[in-house]
């Protein structure tokens, strides 16, 4: 168990196993524990960094009002805490908000990030108008089919069962957040960062169109683009075993670049 100090705020993480670092972050619903799958699997060949952002699982939760824009802040508390660079810090969901704007304020730190079922809060004018339809179709449904299939959850319940008690430990939730995207970063100034940019899609997502992902890959000059067939929104969870080997790869490929560089 383990403490960094993020501007007064007491944010906790969790660090497992040794080798390239990577940083995992949850999305709404999820605090550190939800990564049961990532950790037991990518520990043995990385360092891997679990963390709850303020609001979430075990850290500090006694904020009146909640803002999305002190969460880059809090991952990059735990990184100066614990020395780590060339992370790929892995954002899933409103985590990838976090990722993407802590990597573009200290690339220092951060390598890559991996932008999991979402664009991380990326402002452009061709793509809002992408993310805002493909949540507009997101809300017709229950939000447990927007997460899980519904295959899944008839031949899973008890994994579906433990995935929605997760939340139950936080005490954010979406709709305190606020000013989570404001002011997000454009694709011009991502581009201007040595910050490598990926964006890792399921096939099967209902929150955010696998069209839409591919879109931001194509105009987010040297991104990368993984798609995971038929997975869905909550890809790390239902199909563990797809998500850690598209995690391998990217961050092999990192690991590549960097000593190519060097």
């Amino acid at each position: 168990m383990a403490f960094a100090d993020s501007g007064g705020t007491k944010i906790y993480y969790e660090r497992h196993g040794s080798g390239p670092a990577i940083m995992l972050v949850h999305g709404s619903g999820g605090h550190h524990a939800a990564w049961w799958h990532q950790v037991a699997n990518l520990s043995r060949d990385f360092t891997v960094v679990t963390v709850d952002l303020r609001g979430f699982g075990n850290s500090d939760s006694s904020m009146p009002e909640f803002d999305g824009q002190d969460f880059p802040g809090d991952l990059i508390a735990v990184l100066d805490q614990e020395d780590l660079t060339d992370v790929m810090v892995v954002g899933q969901s409103i985590g990838a908000v976090a990722a993407l704007r802590a990597g573009l304020s200290r690339p220092d730190r951060i390598g890559m990030a991996v932008l999991a079922h979402s664009l991380g809060g990326l402002s452009d004018p061709e793509l809002t108008p992408l993310v805002d339809a493909d949540r507009a179709e997101a809300v017709k449904l229950p939000v447990i089919d927007r997460l899980l299939s519904r295959k899944f959850q008839q031949e899973q319940p008890e994994k579906t069962f433990l995935f929605q008690q997760m939340g139950t430990f936080n005490v954010a939730t979406m709709q305190d957040l606020r000013n989570l995207n404001t002011n997000g970063p454009t694709i011009a100034e991502i581009e201007a960062s040595p910050l490598q940019v990926a964006f890792l899609a399921g096939e099967k997502d209902a929150v955010i169109g696998v069209r839409t992902v591919e879109r931001a890959h194509e105009m987010v000059g040297g991104s990368f683009l993984k798609v995971v067939p038929n997975a869905p929104h909550s890809m790390y969870w239902e199909t563990p075993a797809l998500f850690n080997a598209a995690l391998t790869v990217l961050r092999n490929e990192l690991t590549a670049r960097k000593a190519a560089a060097a």
